[in-house]
């Protein structure tokens, strides 16, 4: 397929669960079914393997790429596919850098190291070695909630310097921040937070690595649609729909948990998550499919 330049990863993205079976092993064939759904149900022309919303913790370095094959298998001449490699361990997230990259990944998602809280010069260090191991381009995720650590703006304009790190996942919720890296670089920024779609895209984000477009991408990609068109009365009306399905997806519980417990309701093949983290049970269940209902889905 032909890659926009200025969309290098595509415009919407899903950060894809990653299946299991009844066992709780890796389900190669619901994977590839649920690519597909995704892309063409969907309207998502990109897809985020391994991350975090994929059980990136909890996977083997061996179902990480059996997940890269399998998608690409399914949709990759018609979607790009990113793999996630970050790890708290620079020398391991290399290592399923040049994994990812030997199976045919379109690109890598680097997540700044969790837990640890490097400095920011460590951080440089951390992403331009990941960088400087493969010929892949690189989007860097920058969830200060969830690391510990903020990828500074300072830091953002050193990175972009460098000539593979070329995008960067925003779901630090500083939409300030975000003007700022724009206005200084060239990095292309794709949101990461979910209820932010909008506001982002309106500033100047390509697209969005979202969790809601698992139930709700045609729908995103009909409001970037109108954003592009200049009709912003539109774009607003579709915001106001998404929003039970951002309450229901991002703020019931645990992300991953709650679209595991929304698309298995629709028939589609997910698997329990792996521990530490569980079933939605039926309370919650029934709280996800109200909030979806009430968004028509």
């Amino acid at each position: 397929m032909t890659r926009d330049v200025s969309r290098p990863f595509g415009r919407l993205l899903t950060a894809m669960i990653t299946p299991f079976d009844a066992a709780g092993e890796l389900d190669i064939a619901a994977a590839g079914a649920l690519a597909r759904y995704l892309v063409d149900e969907q309207a998502c022309d990109g897809l985020v393997i391994n991350g975090t919303t994929g059980e990136s913790p909890t996977t083997s370095d061996d179902e990480k790429r059996r997940m890269v094959a399998a998608v690409l298998d399914a949709v990759g001449d018609r979607a790009a596919v990113v793999a996630g490699v970050g790890t708290s361990d620079t020398a391991h997230s290399v290592k399923l850098a040049a994994a990812a990259a030997a199976e045919g990944a379109h690109g890598l998602l680097v997540v700044s190291p969790y837990y640890s809280k490097p400095p920011q010069p460590f951080l440089v260090r951390h992403f331009t070695t990941i960088a400087d191991s493969t010929e892949l381009p690189v989007m860097l995720y920058d969830i200060p909630g969830r690391t510990g650590v903020p990828i500074e703006t300072a830091t953002l304009i050193e990175l972009a310097t460098h000539p593979r790190i070329v995008a960067v996942k925003d779901a630090k919720g500083d939409l300030y921040a975000t003007q700022q890296v724009m206005a200084a670089t060239d990095l292309i920024i794709y949101n990461g937070v979910d209820e932010l779609n909008l506001a982002a895209y309106a500033l100047g984000a390509v697209g969005a690595v979202s969790v809601t477009s698992h139930l709700a991408g045609a729908t995103i990609a009909a409001m970037f649609d109108a954003i592009d068109a200049g009709d912003l009365v539109t774009a607003r009306r579709l915001n106001d729909e998404l929003l039970p399905v951002t309450r229901g997806i991002m703020c019931r519980t645990q992300g991953l948990v709650a679209v595991k417990a929304a698309l298995s309701a629709r028939g589609l093949a997910t698997g329990s998550p792996r521990p530490p983290l569980f079933d939605a049970d039926d309370e919650l269940r029934a709280a996800i499919e109200a909030d979806l209902k009430e968004a028509g889905r």
